[in-house]
């Protein structure tokens, strides 16, 4: 094929074939020749252009598809995360629930008075009206809310720990003061009636430091309070065979003129316990036991124990 300029204007294309024998001419002008030039290139760059196009279209999707993955596998972690925080949060306030009415009830148990955290009141209790604007939940204000869960807990378990202190603190008294009443000599040593009260007697020439009671021979004689025996045994100091009981606080009590003693130096002994009989030994003019109480050493009325 050969090209040949037949004119300033037209232009003349030749097919031979190999052979020669068969030739074939075209005349194209050259206007028309200069629209066909323009209109391959046109063709050549709209195809280099949709090539390029498509190109970048393919790997812009692809790489929108990567990050659509990547959003959402980011995304799928954070809704599991809101699901294990929302999940936190609920057993913390459940936990908190359950305290709180733990707390309330020693409160109300012990009388005790600790700072309030939670009101009781203002818990749901599914009536009465709610309302406010619709906000999803977030990692931000969930955390929110545990970090308030945490807070109140911090609180609760405070006041737990000063319920305890004060319970154990207030079982402490009641236990000494159960003692201390087991220790205090109460009601009286023997049946019978007083013959002779505490004080002076025989128009003063004598100071009784106990009472008597008149009971009949061998009636049993009773320890009035928990203690130690001191001595069990005879006494040469007029209340012949005597019993004397260390109570502790500095409070004794002496019991005279037995007619036999069940009971050793030494014994621990309990309010009710027989450890004598009512006799008449040492000075004394008929049955009956003597009863005293002694304070630090110094006898007291021993009617304010009967």
């Amino acid at each position: 094929m050969s090209l040949e300029k037949k004119s300033a204007h037209d232009y003349t294309i030749k097919i031979i074939t190999d052979n020669k024998d068969n030739t074939h001419s075209f005349h194209i002008s050259s206007n028309l020749f200069k629209y066909g030039i323009i209109s391959a290139a046109i063709c050549i760059l709209l195809l280099l252009g949709g090539f390029t196009f498509a190109g970048y279209t393919f790997f812009t999707n692809k790489a929108s598809q990567q990050t659509i993955s990547e959003l959402q596998k980011a995304n799928a972690v954070q809704q599991e995360q809101l699901t294990g925080l929302a999940q936190k949060a609920t057993q913390m306030q459940n936990s908190l629930d359950k305290l709180n009415s733990s707390e309330q009830e020693l409160k109300s148990l012990t009388n005790i008075t600790v700072p309030t955290t939670d009101d009781p009141s203002a818990q749901n209790s599914g009536q009465g009206g709610q309302g406010g604007p619709f906000i999803a939940p977030n990692v931000q204000n969930i955390t929110e809310v545990l970090n308030n869960l945490e807070k109140r807990m911090t609180l609760h378990q405070d006041n737990m720990k000063i319920l305890h202190e004060a319970i154990l603190a207030k079982r402490e008294q009641q236990e000494q003061a159960a003692k201390i009443g087991l220790t205090t000599p109460y009601g009286w040593p023997a049946q019978g009636s007083i013959s002779s009260p505490y004080g002076f007697r025989w128009n003063g020439s004598d100071f009784h430091p106990g009472v008597d009671i008149a009971a009949d021979y061998g009636t049993p004689i009773k320890a009035t309070a928990d203690g130690v025996v001191t001595t069990a045994g005879w006494n040469s100091g007029g209340y012949g065979n005597m019993v004397e009981i260390n109570h502790g606080h500095g409070v004794i009590t002496r019991f005279g003129h037995a007619s036999s003693v069940v009971v050793s130096a030494g014994q621990h002994v309990s309010r009710g316990q027989i450890i004598a009989y009512v006799g008449s030994t040492g000075f004394s003019t008929g049955p009956h036991v003597h009863y005293e109480v002694r304070i630090n050493d110094r006898p007291v009325n021993p009617a304010g124990y009967l």
